[in-house]
């Protein structure tokens, strides 16, 4: 026993000496630094930073990583303050689509950046072959307890399946439209959860609504954009609360009609509604929580472009005079239709009045963040600048917003278009207003149909309360356009409130309120005699002039305007004979028209900003100076 405890000390004392010599030999202590720094270089590939091999705007460097976009992000319908925010780093494995799910992860992309964009700190491209997939251990606050728990995605691009701590929450598809689940009965005991979402996104190679995202962006078409796009976000609710509400003024009756969607409602429950305006509260009305509460508004503040004023809404959910729920939301009173002038010919009316309705097409992309905007103030820029342009409207072009984007131009006072996304092009374009080819109507296969369909009534139904919206765009220059004349009245049907533009540029079907030409570069107009007398006329599409500014475009090469300049005062010279031209097209019939575009985008270069917003290539002033004199011109 005591010769092996000999040996074996003399066999530690043996190891010690050579560690230590191995230890102060140059060569391990060179392999050990080595090690280190490819470890350092490891983490630094996983760790978030913005992508910079391209432009991007002013903002991206005021992305907080821990925090980016904390806004509350439903401002149509706001509970009380028990909500979490989970926007922020996640982390990301992009595998193949036949693989289940992945063994271990990329490193981190920062949420709600779409996984191509810079500010995601990836800035790979996924496709059809491809699964993207978020993971994340999420704590649910204490306050939430006893709650049912709401797990909110403002949207993701495309097919989305979520996973709670293992177990499927549910599955969506649609990458423009809000959804839910409650992942209340998944929840462990503990704090901690862990949420893992699968993302599939076939850009231009499925049926779905896309939008402008194509494989290999080039001109008019851009990068793709999947995954989660918008925020991310938990809500603790009782078990009975209000999941939506709709607002429809009627100012010729002097009312507003107020209903709302109950979760598991029970007989005999109320809703209260209070309509404040500031802190006064103008009228009350209590009505059951399955009806529809019609509130008298005498002598009410109209909304319009120059005097956006907001209602206030308090409702509150009651069963047997206790409070089960409440939110506050708000409404404006305003009207938007149709009427002759006194040469018959149909106008635009805003409150029963002529508005000339002039803004820029808009697409609302950013090179660093694609769909999404860096910051809020990043958001609200655009939309600060081109009312400051002496715009008084914005077509929103073939891509929806996030809600508080809506919100902003409710309060500016700012009148929107909204297109639908459009998907599963290929069928013939006619742009001449009199020739209606009948025969151009794409034959959609039912389930390109059935995603056409389903996500374009919810995008109805989730914009719906919005009072800036005024025109609802089913289709853009047949691109899928199919079922014209159904898909319009299915349009008008659903939201009575609102005007119809069926196709903006074409095919051209008499269905619907408005007859659209676009028409590059000059500004022109449908004949008011072939269409004045059924529809409004308005110039969907004009412009485009291109000004390339050094520094600032997204590619070096094949940048391209429908009509190109050398300097910012040829352009504005050019432009303002556009303007010149409106001023006699509206006496004549013309009652909306719609400039491209608010600011570069990819390869477009004939925005009034560049793609980065650091350049305005025609001063502000300059440009409010000949837009303000069209809306002073009446039929």
């Amino acid at each position: 026993m005591k010769r092996r405890s000999q040996a074996y000390s003399r066999s530690v004392a043996f190891i010690g000496t050579y560690l230590k010599q191995l230890v102060l030999s140059p060569f391990f202590l060179l392999s050990l630094h080595l090690s280190a720094q490819t470890n350092k270089a490891n983490a630094q590939q996983t760790e978030w930073h913005v992508i910079k091999d391209k432009i991007v705007t002013p903002w991206a460097e005021k992305v907080n990583p821990k925090a980016p976009l904390p806004e509350y992000p439903r401002p149509q319908l706001v509970r009380n303050n028990n909500w979490k925010n989970l926007n922020g780093l996640w982390q990301y494995a992009i595998v193949p689509k036949t693989v289940a799910a992945p063994t271990k992860y990329d490193g981190q992309i920062l949420v709600p950046f779409a996984v191509e964009s810079a500010l995601s700190g990836v800035g790979k491209t996924v496709g059809k072959d491809s699964t993207l997939w978020y993971s994340n251990t999420i704590t649910v606050p204490s306050s939430m307890k006893n709650k049912a728990v709401l797990l909110h995605f403002g949207a993701v691009d495309w097919q989305t399946e979520v996973f709670v701590n293992g177990k499927s929450a549910g599955k969506h598809e649609g990458g423009f439209d809000p959804f839910t689940f409650d992942i209340t009965a998944l929840l462990n005991n503990g704090a901690k959860q862990e949420i893992k979402i699968r993302v599939w996104d076939p850009t231009d190679e499925g049926p779905q609504p896309r939008g402008k995202q194509v494989r290999k962006p080039e001109g008019i078409w851009y990068t793709p954009v999947t995954g989660i796009w918008q925020t991310v976000w938990l809500e603790a609710v009782p078990e009975s609360y209000i999941m939506s509400t709709k607002h429809t003024p009627d100012i010729d009756a002097h009312t507003i009609t107020i209903s709302a969607e109950v979760a598991n409602i029970q007989t005999g429950d109320q809703l209260k509604i209070e309509v404040l305006d500031g802190k006064s509260v103008v009228t009350t009305k209590q009505v059951d929580a399955a009806g529809t509460a019609v509130i008298s508004m005498e002598n009410e503040k109209l909304w319009s472009t120059t005097n956006p004023f907001l209602y206030d809404l308090h409702i509150t959910l009651l069963r047997k005079n206790k409070v089960v729920d409440d939110i506050k939301s708000y409404f404006a009173m305003r009207k938007i239709s149709m009427g002759k002038d006194a040469k018959g010919i149909q106008r635009m009316l805003l409150n029963n009045q002529f508005v000339f309705q002039y803004g820029p097409l808009d697409q609302g992309w950013y090179p660093d963040g694609l769909y999404t905007a860096a910051t809020e103030k990043a958001m609200v820029y655009d939309i600060d600048k081109l009312k400051a342009m002496g715009f008084n409207m914005i077509r929103k072009h073939i891509k929806v917003e996030p809600a508080r984007y809506y919100n902003y131009c409710d309060k500016s006072g700012m009148l929107l278009w909204q297109d639908m996304p459009s998907g599963d092009l290929g069928n013939g374009w006619e742009n001449r207003p009199g020739v209606l080819d009948h025969g151009s109507d794409k034959n959609r296969t039912a389930t390109s149909e059935g995603y056409y369909r389903k996500e374009w009534d919810i995008i109805i139904n989730s914009l719906y309360n919005f009072p800036s919206i005024v025109v609802w765009v089913p289709f853009n220059e047949a691109w899928g356009q199919f079922k014209t004349v159904e898909i319009t009245e299915w349009t008008m049907k659903k939201d009575p409130s609102r005007l119809v533009n069926s196709a903006s540029g074409g095919n051209f079907y008499v269905t619907g309120h408005i007859i659209d030409l676009h028409n590059y570069p000059h500004p022109a107009m449908p004949s008011p005699d072939l269409f004045g007398e059924k529809q409004i006329l308005v110039l969907g599409e004009f412009g485009g002039l291109g000004l390339p500014v050094d520094g600032h475009t997204w590619q070096q090469k094949n940048n391209w305007g429908y009509q190109s300049f050398k300097n910012s005062n040829d352009l504005f010279v050019k432009y303002s004979s556009f303007t010149d031209r409106l001023a006699e097209l509206i006496p004549l019939g013309l009652s909306a028209a719609v400039y491209t575009q608010t600011t570069d985008v990819e390869g477009e270069i004939n925005g009034f900003m560049t793609y980065d917003r650091k350049v305005m290539k025609v001063p502000v002033e300059q440009l409010k100076s000949v837009n303000s004199k069209l809306y002073t011109i009446q039929p």
